[in-house]
């Protein structure tokens, strides 16, 4: 139960301060412990990040994979994929996870993380194969890259809900799909119509007069 305290607080501090405010003295003022008792779970701030990769990246992995098998065709599993982790960088484990991520990590820490990832490609490459993509895990890793650009800028004060769903319609329909399903939606809360002299209104068109 203490080592869990401690794992859960480590989460915190990386979450809210990065890495830096991880240190043995904030560990033993958040869990009440004194700093001696902190030592006597961890040696050094790496064995705790170890611990911590460890025991926050398979719930996360788990979190988008259960997101994915709730969905019953492959588009909707893709979306699933982008939505849930989005969906996640507002918890605690996720905004640690970024941090940690973006550190430049000795030993088992740093290749769990890698494995990590690698164990979370492989959920895109699986549904993207499914959707019949000639290049599975190239796709695969620039949706995580959009993925990933997403959950910075949520992570930077970005609405959430705005980024997210553009996020999913960048992976399901590319730029110019994206971007023409944000003017069909603007058209659609507008009525498609504007109003005409003496009160009439006409129909957009398509084309130019």
């Amino acid at each position: 139960m203490q080592r869990r305290a401690l794992l859960e607080a480590a989460r915190d501090l990386v979450a809210e301060g990065g890495v830096a405010a991880l240190t043995f003295p904030a560990l033993a003022k958040a869990t009440g412990l004194a700093r001696s008792s902190v030592y006597e779970y961890f040696k050094s701030r790496a064995d705790v990040i170890e611990a911590l990769v460890a025991h926050e990246f398979p719930a996360w992995i788990g979190e988008v994979r259960a997101a994915m098998a709730a969905e019953t065709t492959a588009e909707r599993q893709l979306a699933a994929y982008v939505r849930r982790q989005l969906g996640l960088v507002s918890e605690p484990g996720h905004r640690a996870l970024l941090a940690l991520s973006g550190q430049e990590l000795d030993g088992d820490a740093r290749d769990r993380i890698r494995a990590a990832h690698g164990w979370l490609l492989d959920l895109g490459i699986g549904v993207l194969r499914a959707l019949g993509h000639p290049e599975p895990r190239l796709a695969a890793s620039l949706v995580q890259g959009t993925v990933d650009a997403a959950a910075k800028r949520i992570s930077l004060g970005a609405d959430p809900a705005e980024v997210t769903e553009t996020a999913v319609s960048m992976v399901l329909f590319g730029g110019l799909g994206s971007a023409r399903r944000h003017t069909q939606a603007l058209n659609a809360q507008a009525g498609q119509t504007r109003p005409q002299p003496g009160g009439s209104t006409r129909r957009r068109t398509a084309s130019a007069t």
